[in-house]
């Protein structure tokens, strides 16, 4: 035998007492019946026996004269269900013999133990030692989170990156749904999937001097209001669940907590949503605007009305003054600044409907609108002019000239404006001041979307390139090339530029590497709306579809809502997007929420407080483990 091999246990000192005790007749405990009683004999290990047929070549059985027969394939295993025995069944002589059997075994050595074993298993068929593997399997098994230090347990779970596999672990045991309720295993999940607190898309450009104003949108804190509006002229659809004061979102009080509402919204965004609001309305307008915000839907129509919906899709005002087409608004706060083809600049109140000034200078239509304050308001518009207003006192406090055409597009960063015209140049601009600082030049045709971060300027033009500035100098630092039409879309986050065409493409651009990074073939037609976020890409285009992208990967993530005839615009936030088409002839407008079911977002009581693990107290009276983390379970990415 070789050296290292597994010895049986020897018998050369055996106790033949013992044995000839242990194996002395009596009522088998299987049948109940007594057996005659047979002289006992020492059984060893037997060599396994030797095969004394002549192996035959599989050869012969190829050979013209004997026709080769396929092969029986042996019966596949099949899994065996191994429970525990049971006690219902056995007899009286059954149990008398247990009663005898254990006193003598504990009085052995482990020498004398493991021949023990050894005879009683080499009595045992393959059924019955399937049986002894199975029961002894879990017994030899260790939980090392008992054992080791919650430092080092901790250090283990922090190389997990699966919610799903930590939500299932903290179902295991108490001990393991202690662990993994400590905040700092989650604060480093939600920083490897930039789970951070934000505000996205064109909410976050148009509110960045009022962040402290729109911290309770990040949990969906916003108090739902009553609709004032009683008109007839839509036709809404509301859910049930939406037509009554909602409750009020619990705010994420821990890392865990957090990760959860998160990981549910980023699930719903993939596979889930639904509709929460519908309106349809007979008027035939073109959407010319909408915008968002923490407690109202804007939507503004070539037909000069004016729509105010609520945060979840409810109609409130309809907000009427303009004589013609309004081709832009903006929103702060409670006040709504539009602009449109009667040339005048109006001011309203949308919490009462009240337009409280008119601001008239332009001499052509007013096609953008920017704030950058409050009470500070940019407007440019086809009669190549901007102009500066005090809203609040209703007066105009400075005209930029300097544009030979039309001005189509306006970004505004701190005190500096960014204007697009018509006449193939952009200008940099002092707000204070009221000075033209830079010309940007090298465009070959219009200008028609712009977007302005503060670092880099980004110029879209019907010459179907992509122009990145810097502001500072007016230096033109980089020429993407690749769509083959107008760029009519254009959003910068960051290092990335995400750019739409009317060739129905959407590319991605890395500013700093001054490449490509992604080319998608979104639409069959223009790009109509464009917006991303550090996550997902959302367009809609003239082919009536709405996509949602992996900003990432640039894979097409899903379809949002049914084709329509034409999408005029999207915009979304974390938790909610809103659709502006057109089906039938009539407009229509869709708000889908993304929100985790309330009843979903309890946090349990033993990590509500965002108590570190050393500062929590585990009840030991509680035997079952709670189930606060089934949500993750149940979601598929």
């Amino acid at each position: 035998m070789e050296e290292g091999a597994y010895r049986m246990p020897s018998y050369s000192t055996s106790r033949n007492s013992e044995l000839d005790r242990m194996h002395a007749p009596r009522p088998s405990p299987l049948s109940g019946v007594s057996r005659a009683q047979e002289p006992l004999t020492t059984s060893h290990p037997r060599p396994l026996p030797t095969p004394t047929r002549a192996m035959v070549s599989p050869l012969q059985n190829l050979l013209p004269s004997a026709p080769a027969s396929p092969p029986t394939p042996a019966p596949s295993p099949t899994p065996q269900l191994h429970r525990l025995p049971t006690w219902s069944t056995a007899n009286e002589n059954e149990d008398t013999f247990l009663r005898d059997a254990r006193p003598h075994f504990s009085k052995l050595d482990s020498q004398e133990r493991q021949r023990f074993l050894a005879e009683i298993l080499n009595m045992c068929d393959s059924q019955l030692l399937s049986f002894v593997l199975n029961y002894v399997s879990p017994r030899l098994k260790k939980d090392p989170f008992k054992s080791l230090p919650n430092e080092l347990c901790l250090r283990v779970l922090s190389f997990i990156d699966d919610p799903k596999t930590l939500a299932r672990a903290s179902q295991v045991s108490k001990q393991w749904h202690s662990l993994l309720s400590d905040d700092l295993t989650w604060k480093k999940l939600c920083e490897k999937h930039s789970y951070y607190r934000r505000l996205s898309g064109t909410t976050a450009m148009h509110a960045a001097a009022a962040t402290a104003n729109h911290d309770a949108f990040l949990y969906g804190s916003t108090t739902p209001r009553e609709s004032s509006y009683s008109s007839n002229s839509f036709t809404s659809e509301i859910s049930p669940q939406y037509r009554i004061d909602k409750v009020r979102r619990p705010k994420a009080t821990s890392y865990k907590s957090h990760f959860k509402q998160r990981y549910m919204v980023e699930t719903a965004w993939r596979t889930g949503g639904k509709i929460i609001a519908k309106h349809i309305t007979p008027d035939q307008g073109v959407v010319t605007s909408l915008h968002l915000t923490p407690d109202y839907i804007v939507i503004a129509l070539d037909n000069a009305k004016i729509h105010v919906f609520d945060a979840d899709g409810q109609v409130l005002k309809t907000l009427t003054g303009h004589v013609m087409g309004v081709w832009a608004i903006v929103p702060w706060g409670n006040t709504l600044v539009s602009g449109g083809c009667d040339r005048d600049v109006r001011v309203w109140d949308m919490e009462t409907g009240e337009c409280k000034t008119v601001l008239r200078g332009h001499t052509s239509t007013v096609r953008c609108l920017k704030m950058s304050d409050k009470k500070t308001a940019i407007s440019g518009s086809r009669d190549t002019t901007l102009r500066i207003w005090d809203i609040e006192k209703g007066v105009c406090k400075n005209v930029l000239v300097g544009h030979q055409a039309s001005v189509r597009c306006l970004e505004i960063h701190g005190d500096l404006v960014v204007s697009g015209s018509y006449d193939t140049t952009a200008r940099i601009w002092s707000i204070k001041d009221g000075t033209c600082l830079r010309t940007l030049s090298g465009h070959f045709s219009q200008i028609y979307a712009i977007a302005f971060d503060g670092e880099h300027i980004a110029t879209g033009s019907l010459d179907t390139s992509v122009r990145v500035w810097k502001p500072h100098t007016g230096e033109c630092v980089a020429v993407l090339q690749g769509h083959t039409s107008l760029v009519g879309q254009l959003q910068m986050r960051g290092d990335k530029l995400v750019t739409g065409g009317s060739d129905g493409s959407v590319r991605v651009w890395s500013i700093g590497g001054k490449v490509c990074m992604h080319r998608l073939a979104a639409h069959d037609n223009s790009v109509t709306s464009l917006q991303f976020d550090e996550t997902r890409i959302v367009s809609g285009g003239s082919d009536g579809r709405v996509k949602v992208w992996d900003l990432k990967t640039g894979l097409l993530i899903r379809e949002l809502s049914q084709p329509a005839e034409a999408v005029w615009r999207v915009a979304f936030e974390d938790e909610k997007a809103v659709i502006l088409a057109m089906r039938g002839s009539r407009t229509i407008m869709e708000v889908f929420s993304f929100s985790p079911p309330p009843e979903s977002l309890n946090e349990g009581q033993y990590y509500s407080t965002g108590y570190s693990l050393s500062e929590r107290v585990y009840d030991p009276g509680q035997d079952t483990v709670m189930d606060e983390d089934a949500a993750f379970l149940d979601m598929e990415a």
